[in-house]
């Protein structure tokens, strides 16, 4: 009953119908679920309402089919479809209330042909085979969706004003500020996400934050008979969100990593006091570093994940850590160049954090320092044990 209630719901949008004088269209922007992280960011939808034709839905970009095919492969290469849902509204809207999500709405004031020109995009745009687009995180999400689809529709009668976005944050430091709530999110979106992240955004580029599309919108103009008038007739606020205050986890990433590093002090103390170094510790810490870094170059070269590339973690991450990481069951006389080198790497990557082109995540230093500290550990004890031994006794005369 509920599929052919929905198949009925999709056939009436879909049927071409000409909105009335009462229509509305809004831009409905809803607040961040900060306990997962996919929905950190806030959401952006498009509301159409006509009482006359009983037509009340969310046209919604940041849906997803489960079912797709090679869904989680595709998700892993950065090649993941979404797609335009309608949906009723109010079970659209109790959703975000349930989830005490604030809900604003900002009613477009557009001309009866504007509304059906928008509708008429939407409707054509909902249909199966042309539903879905592919996703990109900063550049074709459900809040740019909103502005493309407008432009789309309605071509330069729609104008942004830049000039109130006053700040120049880069893309990763507006994606920080969603992510005080999801630390460890935080960390692997920086650790994954390569140097675009950290490009300047220009005005319209902060729209991939559904904050930015409201006030992008709040500032935007649209022409009616040749005059520009404010893109929003009216705003309402729907739902306010109650405050809810969250403790600070000891399970933050700067803890936890300071927590490896001083453990890793007193193993390099043992060492030094035993004169021989920890192997089994160390394969645990450059095993995984090394396969965090064969990570991020897979993420590079061979998926679509564009913000992956230029990667600055795999100075510190480096790939060939895995492999080194194995040798040391045998020992090879190569490793001993090849900790040094790390031991260097690591100790330049620390001096020059704070102005490396890529803003490297505070939370990795003590990580980093711990790396670092035991490629010197290892390098010392190598040395000395490839360093050739001489007799101090005199010849037989």
């Amino acid at each position: 009953m509920i599929k052919l209630f929905w198949a009925f719901f999709f056939i009436a949008f879909t049927a071409g119908a000409q909105l009335s004088e009462q229509a509305t269209i809004s831009v409905l922007t809803c607040g961040p679920y900060p306990s997962e992280l996919y929905s950190a960011f806030g959401h952006s939808a498009f509301r159409i309402h006509d009482p006359v034709n009983k037509i009340n839905v969310a046209c919604n970009y940041g849906t997803y089919d489960f079912n797709q095919p090679n869904f989680y492969l595709n998700f892993a290469l950065g090649r993941n479809l979404y797609k335009l849902s309608v949906e009723d509204y109010p079970g659209f809207e109790n959703r975000y209330i349930y989830e005490n999500r604030f809900i604003h709405e900002q009613v477009l004031d557009l001309t009866p042909e504007q509304k059906q020109k928008l509708f008429a995009y939407l409707q054509w745009n909902s249909l199966p085979e042309n539903q879905y687009y592919l996703y990109d995180y900063f550049y074709d999400n459900c809040s740019t969706k909103i502005r493309d689809v407008l432009l789309a529709a309605l071509g330069n009668d729609v104008t942004f004003d830049e000039s109130h976005v006053t700040t120049d944050y880069t893309i990763r430091e507006l994606t920080d500020f969603y992510l005080e709530a999801q630390p460890w999110g935080d960390l692997g979106i920086d650790i994954c996400l390569g140097l675009p992240m950290d490009k300047k955004a220009a005005p319209l580029e902060y729209m991939f934050l559904p904050d930015y599309v409201e006030s992008a919108f709040d500032h935007a103009k649209i022409n009616q008979n040749g005059t520009a008038v404010p893109l929003v007739k009216q705003k309402q606020i729907t739902y306010e969100a109650r405050v809810e205050m969250r403790s600070r986890s000891l399970l933050h990433p700067l803890y936890v990593f300071s927590f490896i590093a001083f453990i890793t002090i007193l193993i390099t103390m043992f060492d030094f006091k035993r004169r021989k170094a920890t192997n089994r510790f160390d394969f645990v810490l450059f095993s995984i570093t090394g396969s965090i870094g064969i990570l991020l170059v897979a993420l590079w070269f061979f998926t679509n994940h564009k913000a992956a590339a230029n990667n600055f973690n795999l100075l510190w991450a480096f790939p060939v850590h895995f492999f080194a990481a194995i040798a040391l069951v045998k020992s090879p006389r190569w490793l001993t160049g090849y900790f040094i080198f790390t031991t260097i790497l690591t100790l330049g990557t620390l001096l020059c954090w704070a102005i490396l082109p890529q803003k490297l995540h505070y939370a990795l230093i003590p990580l980093v320092g711990a790396l670092g500290l035991r490629a010197f550990t290892q390098f010392f004890f190598r040395s000395k044990l490839s360093k050739p031994k001489f007799s101090h006794e005199l010849p037989n005369l």
